[in-house]
């Protein structure tokens, strides 16, 4: 259990394990623009952010954890870390993600 920061690289060969479950911390709005292919979308700026994710993501197993640009997704991750949860920040958010050339669902 706990915290780590993956780069897009890392963030790309984590996601490929069978247990790791996707969250995509932004908006609505946001995550309608595009997404990683699986994310649930939970925002982070909610006033409901743990209730929703005690609902919708299982705590025995890891999460993968981004946002835009990192910043959402690293104070999202520290909370539910706290909260017992394992959690892969990818590092650069979405915006590194796409600047490397990795997929997005739109």
């Amino acid at each position: 259990m706990g915290y780590k920061d993956l780069d897009v690289k890392e963030f790309a060969q984590y996601i490929k394990q069978k247990d790791i479950q996707l969250l995509d911390v932004r908006t609505p709005e946001e995550y309608g623009a595009g997404h990683l292919a699986g994310a649930v979308n939970v925002d982070w700026m909610g006033a409901d952010f743990m209730p929703k994710v005690e609902r919708l993501i299982d705590k025995s197993r890891p999460v993968a954890i981004y946002c835009r640009s990192g910043r959402r997704s690293d104070e999202a991750g520290h909370a539910m870390a706290s909260q017992g949860y394992d959690v892969a920040n990818l590092l650069g958010g979405i915006l590194a993600w796409m600047e490397a050339g990795e997929p997005v669902m739109k």
